[in-house]
């Protein structure tokens, strides 16, 4: 009886052992664990793309050098005539200057005058150049209404210092209303200087 429960044993092991795998049974693997060593080498392969392809920055512009100002040229002094009646610094050979309360010597502003009335405009004015005015030197139109006006010549020498009466013979508008006239002297040249002087006159 013991003899037949060992054989049926030794049978029993034999089929079991015929039976069994050949190769041993691999454990299953960690899904969690391939992924995260997945999302680790795509991460590495990222970094490593960004390096290879970061531009190179440029150099710093060269800030522009700023050349210094230039300096303004000092305008010289100068003499002649055309300049200085200009108003050109320097010697001041011809101007004239006037007193507002004596400068109207006849026909004071707003005096009424008939259509085509001749008149003389007289103005006493002063020589506050540093020339003597001789030939040559009158009183020219300057603007306004010139009303046929005529210069008188000033028929003497005017000194540095020195005041004078300077005329111009008018003859009236005829239409009726107000009238301005501007004069001012000018040297023999021809060159304007100083102020304007002027008469102002009712037509009616």
């Amino acid at each position: 009886m013991k003899a037949r429960v060992s054989i049926f044993l030794v049978v029993a092991a034999i089929l079991l052992s015929a039976c069994a795998p050949a190769t041993p049974i691999e454990p299953t693997p960690d899904v969690m664990a391939i992924r995260t060593s997945a999302a680790n080498t795509v991460v590495a392969e990222f970094t490593l793309t960004a390096a290879a392809f970061t531009p190179t920055p440029f150099p710093p512009t060269e800030t522009p050098t700023v050349a210094p100002p230039t300096e303004t040229p000092t305008t010289a002094f100068t003499t002649d005539p055309t300049l200085i009646a200009l108003g050109t610094p320097g010697e001041l050979c011809d101007d004239f200057s006037f007193d507002p309360a004596t400068v109207d010597v006849t026909i004071l502003d707003g005096t009424a005058m008939t259509p085509g009335q001749e008149f003389v405009k007289t103005w006493k004015i002063k020589n506050t150049g540093n020339c003597a005015w001789g030939d040559g030197y009158s009183l020219t139109y300057s603007y306004g209404e010139k009303m046929d006006g005529q210069p008188a010549p000033i028929g003497t020498v005017v000194q540095v210092d020195q005041e004078v009466d300077v005329s111009v013979n008018f003859k009236a508008p005829t239409a009726i209303g107000e009238y301005t006239s501007a004069w001012q002297m000018t040297n023999a040249k021809g060159v304007p200087f100083g102020k304007v002087v002027f008469v102002k006159i009712v037509v009616q």
